[in-house]
């Protein structure tokens, strides 16, 4: 049995998180944690189990992590970039796991969490679906096979209320493209174009965004030739996809050593 304690536990992500748990015979929510202040930090709320296992006791919700951390074992973590790296902190002091989904993270952040994970277990990933792990092995044996005769494009879309861009998703898929093309992304990363840019440089990677409505999470990897071009997309319909990886990375962690994995380590795609 894995008890997990998850952050944000009100929000879109933590929320469904927490309500899907149930649905798994071996986790048990055992933890729930809100920003300081949350109106509704004090209240109990209840997760139905199984069927046939009855009903775990009700969770209160917390604004301290160490409070939220003390039955767990992991904690799922979908929030924001400081608050997460203070919950990795907190992690790292109690002795637990921790499952990264939240993206965003600075150069500085990134060094800070790549400093901390070999002090506890954590699984870190911009996206958890199965369907996107896969994808970016996809696009890492496609980049290798065609070469610099194709140019790549990523293009990603959002709902209107996601905070960071590019899409984490985006970077991944665009690190994807560059390794199995023997770039250094950060050399070939086009953001954005406007104006008189001129001809597309042979080299480039470009990572478009878009922010509309409700898009729970679209991302399309473009290869393009002289004469043809390749579209390779992935469409998520629901946030249940990320939590079910989400879980399913909790689970996986139960027998791991420290240090820091992602999913592909998960899924057993390395």
């Amino acid at each position: 049995m894995v008890k997990i304690a998850v952050a944000g536990a009100m929000g879109r992500m933590g929320s469904r998180i927490a309500a899907l748990s149930a649905e798994y015979e071996n986790i048990r929510l055992a933890g729930a944690l809100e920003r300081k202040g949350h109106p509704d930090t004090g209240k109990e709320f209840f997760i139905s189990g199984p069927a046939g296992q009855g009903n775990p006791p009700p969770v209160r919700l917390s604004d301290d992590v160490f409070e939220a951390l003390a039955e767990a074992d992991v904690l799922i973590d979908f929030t924001q970039p400081a608050s997460t790296l203070s919950n990795l902190k907190a992690c790292v002091e109690a002795g637990k796991a921790m499952v990264i989904g939240t993206t965003g993270f600075t150069g500085g952040q990134m060094e800070e969490i790549n400093g901390l994970a070999p002090r506890t277990t954590v699984v870190m990933a911009a996206n958890m679906s199965l369907g996107i792990n896969l994808l970016l092995k996809i696009v890492r044996t496609m980049a290798e096979a065609l070469g610099d005769d194709y140019d790549v494009e990523i293009i990603e879309a959002h709902h209107r209320f996601k905070k960071d861009a590019p899409s984490g998703t985006a970077l991944k898929l665009a690190q994807a493209a560059a390794v199995g093309l023997k770039r250094n992304l950060d050399d070939v990363a086009v953001y954005a174009r406007h104006g008189m840019t001129g001809e597309r440089p042979s080299r480039a990677i470009g990572i478009q965004t878009v922010r509309a409505g409700d898009i729970v999470g679209e991302h399309t990897v473009l290869f393009g030739g002289l004469g043809e071009r390749i579209e390779v997309t992935h469409k998520a319909s629901s946030r249940d996809t990320f939590a079910r990886g989400a879980l399913r990375a909790a689970l996986w962690l139960q027998d791991k050593g420290p240090g820091l994995y992602d999913m592909q380590d998960v899924l057993g795609l390395k």
